[in-house]
Parts: structure tokens; C-alpha cells; sequence
């Protein structure tokens, strides 16, 4: 099933310098906040100049007195100009601290006065700006701000080097924005003191263009235009609002395979250079833009026989990228390329793409360019575009057969057989398998105004409602239409039923009426002779019983795996393959269902079904989560997530996978975050199934934060759903030992008790060996608050052990921290070691801090000898107020680690190694690493 709605943050106001700039805008806040300066860089419309304005509003607070100057190219040659901007309202505060020489340097170049100038006692006005930022600084911080630096006069911008390089310990901040085309941006460093920090401003990924678009309000884009929005812009944002801006204002979408009209407001930052042309050689660059990958060859094959020297007039004047490697034509912007075709005369256009349509050697382009060259309908040139659609679709690219089968239904005559109308659902549903869900659902809508036959109006109901994905609730009307357009025949009755069976889970969450529904819809399809159909049914009813732990789940998955089968099935994430995975990994076989979800992620991806891709990531994600591979679990699960995110498929769904997956080797707080909005939305959407699995990663979630009271709330919940949509087997969630150890934590051992005993039936009954040794594992600290300490002792070195032949490595190492934790009750000397080994080998860092925080806050035995301060800090003063984590940071600093490595060796994470240093710092009254040192060595910092 598919999620239409776009699983974002809680609504509240990201501004655009946030949407996709959180990483950049994190390193120039932590430059900043250590009294560093700052230099953003980047091409033009990129955004530097709105987290310039965000982070100077920020640190301008703070600061006693922030100069500020920005020029423009046509002010680029007064000498003197950024400096008046910078010191022309603070002159008399500062003019009686200079000396006599330096006061008449300064004022002379700020108002024009007298002869100083850079060639006239140059000296004297370069110590006039370092005296000036200093007598400024003496009365506390100062922030320069500078936007635009490349178009700053060359004498100001000297002038600021000069100051900038001896500043030294001086409280003087630079926070600058330059605008560079390439990485070419140390000349302007030169302007800003030498530790300067530069953030190079990247092109936004595809989702962050979407969400731009959508915090502006471009809301009613499609994903395919979004998608050719992100192209044509490059990423840069500021065209890709004016583009999305242009795309809203026009009431008339571009024609299926065109690119995007250009704006005026874009067009005007290209098409000057193009004047500069000549007309053939116009001619010669709008038939590359017209070309999916063009080429000198192509261009020569397309009638264009001067192509080369035409293109290196184009390259000199910029319009083109000159490549050593490879034979193939790159404008230097995707924007000029779309500029160039949409001031183009339609009729230029068609000539285009009529060349192009016998030149180029690919059997899709060139029907492609067919259908952009002929004006009405054609039968041929419709026939050869359902043809170039169904050989996309069997390459795995259902986007571009979306589009093509568009063009097909766009030039089929009204009476042709195939009609208009069923390429035009054949369109939909590749632009379902491409993840494209809003264009399949206007086209199946626009279908159902006119259509007639009922297969077609069928065919087009199961479109709507698979669009619907897990947000069933709102196409309910559409059920009682599409039944009765089915009337009697088996084949389109089978299709509903189907869908019906998921109804009857996501919305009812009734199991045993999901279940019927779907042996239903397989007995319709069989009847019918649909073979697909009746492998779809027979998957999901395996599904079904595999979570309900029904006894016939094996059996039914050998029914949906026998021959004949549908390559179409056995790949779909909810198909039989798909089906069997889940056994498997529910009956512990790990290996065994890491090697199926992988070759099935493989196929689809060769496939290109996005739909699928989504799914299979998830799985291979959940099996590496099971195995104790942490750190690779969340990498698939930020993958599953973004992609999920992209194309609006399974959002739900991979965002408590990837919950689960932060929890357990990521950021506990993003945890929380993605829980808590998965089962806001499942709860949105009326989905009791993602309620539930959302509720119990958030208990996880909150579990490791260290919340048990929370922890109890949601997994009580779960338990509550689970029982009402019949949900017996244990394997399903895994949540029953996390809700038993977390009762433990609240001092609810008996309710605890009655979990496992309760969860212990099913368990043994289906052979569940991985869930019987986590609730052997929650018995055994229920025993121990008990004070059965020796019985609890031996359950849990059982349960590590039986866990460690499993392959579950991250229970396993939980086992032995409870293991560890245990032993710290008794008398006697206890180690962490071995459950901070295990964790470190999952790459388990949230329950690795666990460890730490538990070995730090173990008592001291009343006989033990006091701790000797580490080697090079014994004439630290203060020393005896660090902690002894913060003693072992400050020693490794002394040794000359970096935050990194000093991370590396103490198996802690960079942040915790940063945020240790900060309270050395303000215990011992330093402000950098370089005064550890100097303490150490008894000086003064």
C-alpha cells in the first residue's frame, strides 16, 4: 500500500534557511559560539545571504557593536566604500583613542578629506582599522558583518586582511558571504582572520527543493514537476522558487515530456548571453537542449554539422561546461538549457525534436521526440509510444513510462483499440510503481469523469484507493461505486475484494475479516484465471496469518510460492517473497531472511519500482537492527526514510524504522521525534496496525532515554490495540520485554510478571526462541528485585548465551549489561567491559552512554584509593572538581588528541567529547584547549 501524505515536521514555521542548510548553519553557529569567524561561499541564489542576515541577527545580540557593509557590482570601484559602510557611524566613538597619525588616515578615507590614501601614508591607515576594531573590542564583543565580498572595493577589502590577520585573542568576530562558482574561495579568506571557518553552500537534494516549495506555499505541485523542478534549478533555491512560483501562476502545465517554461525573471540571467550567438549556432544549442543526452555526434546526426565550432562559441561565452572526460554536451546550468528551449518559437521546437527523432539511437527517445514534433492525434506515433512505454517499464524506469504512456494516450484517436482512456491508466499505474502518486491519481479521476466500461472504470477506483495507501478512511466512498461497477465478474470483484482485506486491517483492524477478504479475493481470481491477482491475495492472506500467528501461515506461503508464477509477484513488497521474509525473520532464521529481503531489494532495483525499493530497505534495515549491525541499520533506515520522504510511499512506516534504528545506534531525541509523529499520523490516518508499531518503537524510544514511566504509558497502549486487532504472536512487535523491564524500573514487578507469563504462551507455542530468552532476560531482573540475586544471576548468563547463538547481538549485549548491572549489588569488584564490547561491536551508542553513565556512577568501595590525576594534569588547579570522564578528555587534549580521536579511544561520540570540554572549561575558568595546556604546565591562560 501507498502513503499519499507528506510525512513532515509538526506544522509550525522552518524558515528557508533551515530547509536543508541544519548541518551548515550548525558548524557556523559552533564557530561562531567559540569566537571564530565565519565565511560563507557559494554560487548566486544558493542562500548564503539568508543565513548570513539569521546568524548575524543571532550573534548581534551579544555583541556590544556589530559593523556591517555590502556592496554591489556597479559600486565595486570606490576606493574606501565597505570602510565608511563599516566605521562611518562609530568615527567619534573612537576617534579620541587613535593616535594623531591614524585619526587622519581614518577620517580622511571615510569622508574624502585631505591626500591619505593607501599609496599616502598606507601604513599609518592599516593601523588605523586594527586600532579601531580594538578600541571597539576593549568595550566589549564586536561582529563584523559583510555580505557580497566579492563586489567589496579592493582597498577595503586589503584593509580588512590586513586588520584581520592581527587580531589575534581580541574579541572580534567576521561572519562574511562570498559568491563563488567553485571551491575557488581562499583569496577571500585572506579578509577574515586565519582560523576562519568556510561553509561551502551545496546545490538542495531533491526533498529539500520540495520542502522549500512547500513552506512557500507551492503546494499543489506534483511530484514529477518537483522533481523537474529540483533538475532545472540545479538545487539552487532561489530558481526553484521562481520556478515553482512560475509553475503555480500558470493555469496551463507543460505538455508530458517538455521541459518547464521558464520564467522572465530566469530567463533574463541567461538569455543575454545568448544574443551574443549566432543564429545557427542558436540553433545547434536548442537541439541539445532539446536531447535527453546529447552529444557532438548526435548533433551531427540531427543535421547540425558545424556542431563544434558552434559549440565553443558557446563554451567561451560560458553557456556551456567545457569537459575533458566524455563526449557529451553539458550546459553550464540546467537553467539554460530551459531558458533557451522555452524562448524558442514552437515551430523551432518541433523542427528540434523531428531531427532528434530519426537521429538518436535509442528506441525511447526517439519516439519521444516523435510525439513532441506532431501536432493532433496519430495512430502510428501513438502505437510507437505505448511500445517505447512498455520497454521503459521493462528497464525500470516507470517514470519515464508514465510519460511516455501519457504521450500515447495524447495522440490515440478517440475509436483506436487500445483507447485513450486505458493507456491513460496504464500511465497511472506505472506512476504508482515510480512513486509519482498525485499524477496517478488525477489521471485515474480524469478517467472516471468520461469512462464508461466497467473494467475501465474498475481499473481506475483501484487506483484512487491504492493512492489512498494506509489513509483508507478517505476513499471509503469509493467502495460501494466500485462494487457496483464490478456487477458479477470474478476478475474485477477479486481486484475490490483485495483491497477490501486491507480495509478490513488498517481501518477495522479485524485480522480474521482481513483474512477472509483475502482467501475471497483469491478464490475470485482463480475463478477468473488471474494468475497475478490470486498470487497477490494468497501473499497478503500469508501476511496475515504470519502476524496473527495463525497455524497455517507456512502452508499458505507454499500456495502463494507454487507454480505458475508472476515475476511481477514474486518481487512485490506484497507479494509472496515478501511474505516468506517476514516468516523467516519472525521465526529467527536471520541469515536466511537477510539473504532473501536482499536479493528482492536487488531485483526491484533493477525493476525500478519505488514502491518496493522502499519496503525491501526497510527489511534489510530491520534484519541488520535484529543481527546487532547498529550502525549500518541506521544508514538503511535514513535511507528508506528520505527516499519514503521523496516520493510520499510507506512515510509511516520507515519512520518508525527508523526510530527504532536512531534509538537503538543514533540520536535518542530524533527517536522520540519520529515516533511521536508516526503515531500522530497513523492516528491521523485511522491505521490501529502503525499506531501500534509506532507506539511501541516510542516506548523503546523512551526506555533508553531513560523514561520507564513513559515507557509504560505507549507499551501499555500497545498491548491494548494489539489484543483488540487479535495480534498473538510476540514476534511481531518484540515490544513485551521492554514493557516488563520497564514495569521492573517503576517498581510494577508483579504486573511485569504477569506480561511475560501472559507473552510466554504464544511464544513457546509458535517457537519463538529469540522472544523466550528477552522475556527470560525481563524475569531475571524481576527475580533480582525480588532479591533472588543468584537466580537472577544464572538466568541472565543463560540468556546472554542463548541470545549470542541466535545472532541477536544487540539483545545480547543488553543481557550483559543487565548482567553487569547486577553485580554491582553485590560486594566486590565489577567490570562494564563486557557489555561496553558488545555495544561498541553493535555500534549501539545510545545504550554505549548507558554503560559510561552507569561505570561513572558506581560508588567508590570506602577503602579504595583515591584516584591519581592523570599523567600531565597532577598541577591542574581545580583538578579535584572534574569528574573522572572530564579528567580523562583534559588529558588527552594534553597529549594533543583531536576531539575525534579522543572520541575514538574513550568509545564515546565527538558530541559528548565536545560537551565534556565545555564544563572543563567552566569549572576551571578556561575558555580554550590551549589553556588546559597552560594550566597544566602552571601559566597563566
Amino acid at each position: 500500500m501507498t502513503v499519499p501524505r507528506d510525512f513532515q515536521e509538526p506544522a509550525r514555521c522552518r524558515p528557508d534557511l533551515v530547509i536543508g542548510r541544519d548541518e551548515l548553519f550548525g558548524q557556523a553557529r559552533e564557530q561562531l559560539a567559540r569566537g571564530g569567524s565565519v565565511l560563507l561561499h557559494g554560487p548566486a541564489g544558493i542562500g548564503k545571504s539568508t543565513v548570513l542576515r539569521a546568524l548575524a541577527a543571532e550573534y548581534g545580540e551579544a555583541a556590544h557593536t556589530v559593523l556591517r557593509c555590502s556592496a554591489t557590482e556597479s559600486e565595486s570601484h570606490l576606493p574606501f566604500l565597505a570602510l565608511a559602510d563599516l566605521f562611518g557611524l562609530v568615527l567619534d566613538d573612537v576617534s579620541d583613542k587613535l593616535p594623531a597619525a591614524q585619526r587622519t588616515a581614518l577620517e580622511s578615507a571615510l569622508t574624502g578629506r585631505g591626500e591619505s590614501t593607501l599609496q599616502r601614508d598606507g601604513l599609518a591607515l592599516r593601523l588605523a582599522v586594527l586600532s579601531a576594531l580594538r578600541a571597539l573590542a576593549a568595550e566589549g564583543p564586536v561582529l563584523v558583518v559583510a555580505d557580497d565580498v566579492q563586489w567589496l572595493d579592493p582597498a577595503s577589502l586589503e584593509l580588512l586582511g590586513f586588520a584581520a590577520r592581527r587580531l589575534g585573542d581580541i574579541p572580534v568576530r567576521m561572519l562574511c558571504a562570498v559568491r563563488t562558482d567553485g571551491p575557488e574561495y581562499d583569496r577571500h579568506l585572506r579578509a577574515l582572520p586565519p582560523d576562519s571557518l568556510a561553509v561551502r553552500f551545496n546545490p538542495l537534494t531533491r526533498a529539500q527543493v520540495a520542502a522549500l516549495l512547500d513552506h512557500r506555499g507551492y503546494t499543489g505541485l506534483q511530484r514529477s514537476t518537483v522533481r523537474d523542478i529540483h533538475r532545472t534549478s540545479g538545487g539552487n533555491p532561489f530558481y526553484a522558487l521562481e520556478l515553482g512560483r512560475a509553475l503555480t501562476e500558470n493555469p496551463t502545465p507543460p505538455r508530458p515530456g517538455e521541459p518547464l517554461p521558464v520564467p522572465t525573471s530566469l530567463r533574463a540571467l541567461v538569455l543575454s548571453r545568448l544574443e551574443m550567438l549566432s543564429e545557427e549556432a542558436r540553433r545547434t544549442l536548442l537541439v541539445a537542449s532539446a536531447g535527453a543526452r546529447p552529444t557532438p555526434a548526435l548533433l551531427h546526426a540531427a543535421g547540425r554539422t558545424d556542431a563544434e565550432a558552434e559549440m565553443a562559441q558557446a563554451a567561451a561565452l560560458g553557456l556551456l561546461a567545457t569537459e575533458a572526460e566524455g563526449p557529451a554536451v553539458r550546459f553550464a546550468h540546467p537553467l539554460i538549457s530551459a531558458a533557451l528551449y522555452a524562448e524558442a518559437p514552437a515551430q523551432d521546437r518541433r523542427d528540434a525534436h523531428r531531427a532528434l527523432s530519426t537521429a538518436a539511437s535509442d528506441p525511447i527517445e526517439r519516439a519521444r521526440h516523435l510525439a513532441l514534433a506532431t501536432i493532433g492525434t496519430d495512430p502510428e506515433v501513438a502505437a510507437r509510444l505505448a511500445e517505447a512505454a512498455a520497454l521503459a517499464r521493462d528497464r525500470g524506469a516507470p517514470s519515464m513510462a508514465a510519460s511516455l504512456g501519457l504521450l500515447s494516450a495524447r495522440h490515440t484517436p478517440a475509436d483506436s483499440v487500445p483507447a485513450p482512456d486505458v493507456r491513460r491508466l496504464a500511465a497511472a499505474e506505472d506512476a504508482i510503481t515510480a512513486g509519482e502518486l498525485d499524477l496517478a491519481r488525477d489521471i485515474a479521476r480524469d478517467v472516471l469523469t468520461r469512462a464508461t466500461v466497467p473494467a475501465d472504470r474498475v481499473r481506475a477506483w483501484i487506483i484512487v484507493i491504492d493512492t489512498a495507501g494506509h489513509a483508507m478512511t478517505e476513499v471509503d466512498a469509493v467502495f460501494p461505486q466500485a462494487l457496483a461497477d464490478a456487477g458479477d465478474d470474478p476478475e474485477l470483484l477479486a481486484l475490490i475484494r483485495y483491497q477490501l482485506a486491507w480495509r478490513a486491517l488498517l481501518v477495522e483492524g479485524d485480522f480474521d475479516e482481513a483474512r477472509g477478504e483475502a482467501a475471497h479475493s483469491a478464490a475470485l481470481a482463480a475463478r477468473a484465471g488471474d494468475r497475478y491477482n490470486e498470487l497477490m491475495a494468497l501473499s497478503f492472506q500469508a501476511q496475515l496469518e504470519t502476524l496473527m500467528g495463525h497455524p497455517d501461515a507456512p502452508a499458505t506461503i507454499k500456495r502463494a510460492l507454487k507454480e505458475p508464477q508472476d515475476p511481477r509477484v514474486s518481487c512485490h513488497h506484497n507479494g509472496a517473497g515478501y511474505s516468506r521474509f517476514r516468516w523467516l525473520i519472525m521465526s529467527d532464521q536471520l541469515p536466511e531472511a537477510r539473504a532473501t529481503v536482499t536479493a528482492l531489494l536487488r531485483e526491484v532495483r533493477r525493476r525500478g519500482s519505488v514502491e518496493s525499493e522502499v519496503h525491501f530497505l526497510r527489511g534489510v534495515a530491520e534484519t541488520e537492527l535484529r543481527s546487532g549491525h547498529c550502525g549500518r541499520a541506521l544508514d538503511l533506515a535514513r535511507e528508506s526514510l528520505m527516499m519514503a520522504r521523496d516520493t510520499g510511499i510507506g512515510e509511516v512506516a520507515s519512520a518508525v524504522l527508523a526510530s527504532i534504528a536512531e534509538a537503538s545506534g543514533g540520536s535518542v531525541e530524533r527517536a522520540l521525534e519520529l515516533a511521536r509523529e508516526a503515531v500522530g499520523h497513523a492516528e491521523e490516518n485511522g491505521d490501529q496496525m502503525y499506531e501500534s508499531r509506532g507506539l511501541a518503537v516510542l516506548g523503546y524510544a523512551q526506555l533508553v532515554a531513560g523514561d520507564a514511566q513513559g515507557a509504560v504509558r505507549s507499551l501499555r497502549r500497545v498491548r491494548e490495540l494489539e489484543q483488540g486487532l487479535g495480534i498473538t504472536d510476540p514476534a511481531r512487535g518484540r515490544w513485551q520485554g521492554d514493557l516488563a523491564e520497564a514495569l521492573v524500573r517503576i517498581g510494577e514487578t508483579g504486573e511485569a510478571q504477569d506480561v511475560i507469563d501472559v507473552t510466554r504462551v504464544s511464544a513457546l507455542r509458535l517457537g519463538r526462541e529469540s522472544v523466550l530468552a528477552v522475556l527470560d532476560r525481563a524475569e531475571a531482573l524481576v527475580r533480582a528485585a525480588r532479591g533472588e540475586h543468584e537466580a537472577a544471576l544464572v538466568q541472565l548468563t543463560s540468556v546472554q548465551d542463548r541470545l549470542a547463538k541466535l545472532g541477536y547481538g544487540l539483545e545480547e549485549a543488553r543481557a550483559a549489561f543487565a548482567l553487569a548491572q547486577l553485580r554491582t549489588r553485590r560486594p566486590g569488584p565489577t567490570s562494564y567491559d563486557e557489555a561496553a564490547r558488545l555495544f561498541r561491536r553493535c555500534r549501539a551508542l545510545p545504550w554505549l552512554r548507558q554503560v559510561e553513565a552507569a561505570a561513572l556512577a558506581r560508588p567508590e568501595e570506602p577503602d579504595a584509593a583515591p584516584t591519581a590525576a592523570p599523567d600531565g594534569l597532577e598541577g591542574l588547579q581545580g583538578l579535584e572538581g572534574l569528574a573522572s570522564m572530564e579528567r580523562q578528555v583534559a588529558a588527552l587534549v594534553m597529549e594533543g588528541a583531536t576531539n575525534r580521536e579522543i572520541a575514538a579511544r574513550l568509545f564515546i561520540s565527538v558530541k559528548t567529547v565536545e560537551a565534556t570540554l565545555t564544563r572543563v572549561y567552566r569549572k576551571l575558568g578556561i575558555r580554550s584547549r590551549v589553556d588546559i595546556v597552560r594550566l597544566a604546565a602552571g601559566r597563566r591562560p
